[in-house]
């Protein structure tokens, strides 16, 4: 294949991931014109993750937090997409192996985001359902609806309780939000949709390795996180460490074992791997360390941004920024400057973090907040966490029907989005993504979900 993008007598940068971080790089480089652009990511939208978890539990249509990148560029000069996975890196040549073709760059910026950690647990890698990406939130609303029309029909009590008791393993603020999102279909949802079964029947239980919830923000939040859950029905455990998955149980470090079919997963992240770098330039979680300028180090023309750099150089942060969209940004910000400095012969300006405040909900009119020195609960920073979310997701149209959706949804308590759909591809283009797949494990690399995962991505059986 050929990725057919001629060359121009621009510097070309080349940029790997359209999240946060990497979508607003290639915007603000596109409106100053001096560079030739190309995005590269493994699907052709932008997606907002901090409302993925209202896809997965049904309160949200997928096409309200994605938006397509040829319509974010459409008609930009000098600017081009291409849908592919990067196979391999090689600096010593300035080129970069994708599933579409090579490409050569002037630059080259990885901002590719993270992926889930499971921490070498491969039976829970290859049964627990993660929660990062628009497609595995559908893959998981699919899994639960279906879970709940089979608890109807099972043969046995105890396969009834293995579907609806959901284990939610990690108590960051994704899992904070899921699990009270699935409180809420316990008390909203079943009773409505699925009159002859008890809701009594079902379970959201909440596990956190570690003493608190919601490690990376304040003792208050985490206190508060904790009450609001609880008062909601979930059942939150701390210091539980889950080491492994077998026949339908969860196991713990103490030997609990705890039934469940739903496993859901979201402990951690790790920077997605791209092969081609000097394994000295990997650090902790997978990141690539680089330096104040987000330089990788050793490497002139390469650059990485957001969850997947490891930058040691911010006073404030001396052991890595934390893994927020936050940082991302304001990253790419920096970045960009630095490069349109660079381009006039003028020395860049290294990066400084600026915290502007965590925050994470808890359902209707529940959230927690932290600002610098202030710390909020409840309906305020609830509000809060609306309107913040709200501004920045993309497209006008977008952010309408992300409003009267939740308008909806708040007086009503009530959603039509509570289909199951499989979807089929063709079989052309099963086997094409089968050849993406083929291609990525020659690199050593196990393919990615999105790329070659045909029979969970793309095409999901019946759980």
């Amino acid at each position: 294949m050929n990725i057919r993008i001629p060359r121009s007598d621009r510097r070309r940068i080349v940029i790997v991931g359209g999240g946060f971080g990497g979508l607003k790089l290639a915007r603000r480089l596109v409106r100053e014109g001096r560079f030739q652009i190309v995005l590269i990511d493994r699907n052709n939208f932008h997606q907002f993750p901090p409302l993925i978890y209202q896809v997965a539990t049904a309160g949200m249509e997928p096409s309200s937090i994605s938006f397509p990148f040829r319509r974010i560029f459409r008609q930009r000069r000098e600017c081009y997409f291409r849908m592919a996975e990067v196979l391999e890196i090689l600096p010593s040549r300035n080129l970069l192996r994708t599933s579409v073709g090579e490409i050569g760059y002037d630059l080259l910026v990885l901002a590719a985001g993270a992926a889930s950690n499971f921490f070498g647990m491969e039976e829970i890698e290859r049964q627990a359902m993660p929660m990062k990406t628009v497609s595995e939130a559908m893959g998981l609303r699919n899994t639960l609806l279906t879970y709940f029309e089979r608890a109807l029909t099972c043969a046995t009590p105890e396969e009834r309780d293995e579907l609806l008791d959901i284990v939610v393993v990690g108590g960051g603020a994704t899992g904070v939000e899921i699990a009270g999102a699935l409180s809420e279909m316990k008390r909203f949802v079943l009773p409505r949709d699925y009159p002859d079964l008890p809701a009594d029947k079902m379970h959201v239980r909440l596990l956190e390795a570690g003493d608190r919830l919601l490690a990376g923000m304040s003792a208050s939040a985490s206190r508060h996180a904790e009450a609001f859950l609880r008062r909601m029905g979930v059942e939150v455990t701390t210091g539980a460490k889950v080491t492994g998955y077998r026949n339908n149980r969860v196991i713990l470090a103490d030997g609990t074992a705890i039934p469940t079919r739903a496993l859901i997963w979201v402990s951690g992240v790790k920077a997605e791997s791209i092969p081609g770098l000097d394994p000295a330039l990997i650090g902790r979680g997978g990141r690539i360390r680089v330096d104040a300028f987000n330089r990788v180090e050793g490497l002139g023309n390469v650059f990485a941004i957001g969850d997947q750099c490891l930058m040691t150089a911010d006073p404030s942060y001396p052991d890595g920024h934390p893994q927020l969209a936050q940082v991302a940004i304001q990253q790419s910000r920096r970045l960009a400057d630095n490069l349109l400095l660079a381009e006039q012969g003028r020395p860049m300006r290294p990066f400084r973090y600026r915290n502007l405040g965590v925050m994470a909900t808890i359902g209707r009119n529940r959230a927690v907040a932290d600002f610098a020195r202030v710390h909020i609960h409840g309906w305020a920073a609830w509000i809060i966490w609306l309107v913040v979310h709200l501004r920045s997701i993309l497209g006008v149209k977008n952010k309408l029907f992300v409003l009267l959706n939740w308008v909806w949804n708040y007086f009503t308590y009530d959603q039509s989005l509570r289909m199951i759909v499989f979807a089929r591809l063709p079989r052309s283009l099963r086997n094409r993504l089968g050849v993406c797949a083929d291609s990525k494990s020659a690199t050593g690399v196990a393919p990615s979900a999105t790329a070659s995962d045909n029979e969970d991505a793309h095409r999901q059986e019946e759980p």
